[in-house]
């Protein structure tokens, strides 16, 4: 007999009950797990019929049910054919809204959410190595310089540069030149002491408007304010009773609402370490060295764009979570992320 959708998300909400617990589950239990809306009394009666059906056992009377070896084998059945259409239909809309990526990452999370049963988080895509592309400084009056910053990822950045006394128009002309011609296509790291003093001594009468610039530079190409965090399924977190105690809650979603404090977990990947592996990295306990996840580990792997450009997805859990399952799931996901992207570029 094939279940109808009712009892089938019973018998998968018993199960993943079960296997979290490791004890007997009531049906007062699965009315709190279930996106049913059902009372205890009619989840009873489907129970019931599971157990008829021998889906799952109760061990002695009074107790909640169990699995049966029928039930464990319908559940993977299910959940296998579940991922693999999940994963199908996430590459569908991968390829239909490439011109919206927040909406796609966000997806991302939701079904890793779903597939784990655990918090996600997946950072938007990055450049490993960003380069200055253009730079414009204007007067805006004797006392203001605007600085814009444009670089090869098309960012746009400006500010204000506060000066003790005007500069002349062929000196801002000759700077702009110079400017361009010294620092277009670097990297912060490139701008070594050399290519600064280069520069100073060709403007040695403004060197404090110098320094201005290449601190404004500086910040844009390594600035993190930018990084989009996208969440979800944080409050799968409670179902897990080492990590239920209000405190510990309270820490734990606290922190996926800030999102910032996940920054260093989601930057970028070592050069050379991520096209074959992913740069699955495993943080257990104080690994995380973060006081409010002292009590979780987190799984992050690396997805590719293309060259440079790199992004984050973090899976969140208590320290007993199923690694395998977790690293299996992310390596998968991985996989079709990058044939997408292979394809677009």
């Amino acid at each position: 007999m094939e279940l109808d959708e009712r009892k089938l998300k019973i018998l998968q909400a018993i199960i993943r009950t079960y296997l979290e617990t490791g004890e007997p589950v009531g049906s007062r239990t699965i009315s709190k797990y279930t996106d049913l809306n059902l009372s205890s009394a009619t989840i009873r009666n489907e129970m019931s019929d599971l157990e008829e059906l021998g889906y799952i056992l109760q061990p002695h009377t009074s107790a909640g049910r169990i699995p049966s070896d029928k039930g464990y084998r319908l559940y993977v059945d299910t959940m296998l054919d579940a991922k693999d259409s999940e994963i199908q239909n996430l590459r569908d809309e991968l390829e239909e809204k490439t011109g919206k990526i927040d909406d796609v990452l966000q997806k991302v999370a939701r079904v890793l959410a779903a597939n784990t049963n655990y918090a996600t988080l997946v950072s938007g895509p990055r450049y490993q190595s960003k380069h200055v592309k253009f730079i414009q400084v204007t007067e805006v009056d004797e006392k203001n310089l605007l600085v814009v910053i444009v670089l090869d990822n098309n960012v746009v950045k400006n500010q204000m540069i506060r000066i003790d006394e005007p500069v002349e128009q062929e000196t801002i002309v000759k700077l702009n030149f110079m400017l361009n011609t010294t620092l277009n296509g670097l990297d912060v790291l490139e701008m070594n002491l050399a290519v600064i003093q280069k520069l100073k001594e060709q403007f040695d009468s403004h060197t404090r408007v110098i320094d201005s610039i290449l601190e404004i530079i500086g910040k844009t190409l390594i600035d993190e304010d930018d990084l989009e965090i996208y969440t979800s399924g944080a409050t799968n977190i409670l179902k897990y009773p080492e990590l239920s105690d209000k405190a510990k809650a309270a820490q734990i979603l606290d922190a996926f609402e800030e999102k910032r404090i996940f920054h260093n977990w989601l930057g970028l990947p070592e050069k050379g370490r991520t096209d074959e592996s992913h740069d699955i990295q495993v943080y257990i306990g104080d690994e995380t060295n973060m006081d409010s996840m002292k009590d979780c580990s987190m799984v992050t792997a690396t997805y590719r764009v293309q060259e440079g450009v790199y992004g984050k997805i973090g899976i969140v859990g208590p320290k007993r979570m199923d690694y395998d399952k977790v690293v299996g799931t992310l390596n998968s996901l991985m996989s079709q992320l990058d044939d997408i992207f292979k394809d677009k570029n």
